[in-house]
């Protein structure tokens, strides 16, 4: 959508593509990679779906509900109530613009997922638009366990290899160091602000970044394969049940 002028946009939509990707992130610490890793990557995911989903990439929203990493350099949030009302001017653009699938490639978690997921339902149902929004890195944990024999977590072995798959130069393992990592703390037992480490291990004793370049080119491989597989079926069953067409 970006790269194109509005005569172009109107001769693809909604004639010959009906669904857009939308990737969704924030700026945010995140151990030696960029801390835009969370627009990275669903960036390099939505371009990379896109063609297998006969799809547009939208812009992405690089700003975004961070969380208890905001204290460290670099990284800031946006409020919830900001957040709310722009996001929901996209959507409703969106589906103005002749999009019936909206698809929300999302690059990051905590309250911004839950907003995203209630924006995009009110949309769907406002506009009578299909709306899918996904956390690439949670839908795709069983392929982070396939890959890499463990678990992952925040700026982790999983996302680090994500962003070395799609742009080596903005991962610093020169700047590694063991004590950058935390692992998170169960619900309820303890909270700290700013969080103590940048790393967020979900597993104690898994997930640490381990710079393999052979194993971060199949995980990207593979994340994108499952998540163009859950696009397709989703279109797949909406079309097949008559849903808003």
């Amino acid at each position: 959508m970006n790269d194109i002028n509005w005569m172009e946009f109107r001769e693809h939509v909604p004639g010959k593509i009906q669904t857009v990707l939308l990737p969704t992130g924030t700026l945010e610490a995140h151990g030696v990679v960029n801390n835009g890793a969370d627009n990275t990557a669903p960036v390099a995911l939505a371009r990379a779906m896109a063609p297998r989903v006969n799809a547009m990439v939208a812009p992405v929203v690089n700003h975004g509900i961070t969380g208890s990493l905001d204290g460290y350099a670099g990284t800031f949030s946006i409020s919830e109530a900001a957040y709310r009302v722009f996001l929901t001017d996209i959507f409703q653009g969106l589906a103005r613009s002749g999009f019936r699938n909206i698809i929300v490639i999302n690059g990051h978690g905590g309250p911004q997922t839950a907003v995203l997921n209630e924006l995009a339902e009110k949309t769907g149902r406002e506009h009578r638009v299909r709306t899918l929004v996904v956390n690439w890195w949670a839908y795709c944990s069983d392929v982070t366990m396939k890959t890499f024999g463990e678990d992952g977590g925040h700026a982790g072995w999983n996302e680090t290899a994500f962003i070395q798959a799609i742009d080596r130069k903005l991962v610093h393992p020169e700047r590694d160091q063991p004590a950058m990592a935390t692992v998170r703390p169960p619900a309820g037992t303890w909270s700290a602000f700013p969080f103590p480490s940048s790393i967020i291990l979900y597993q104690p004793g898994q997930g640490y970044p381990k710079f393999d370049q052979a194993k971060a080119d199949a995980y990207f491989s593979a994340v994108t394969d499952k998540m163009t597989a859950l696009v397709q079926e989703t279109i797949g069953k909406w079309d097949q049940a008559g849903l808003f067409r």
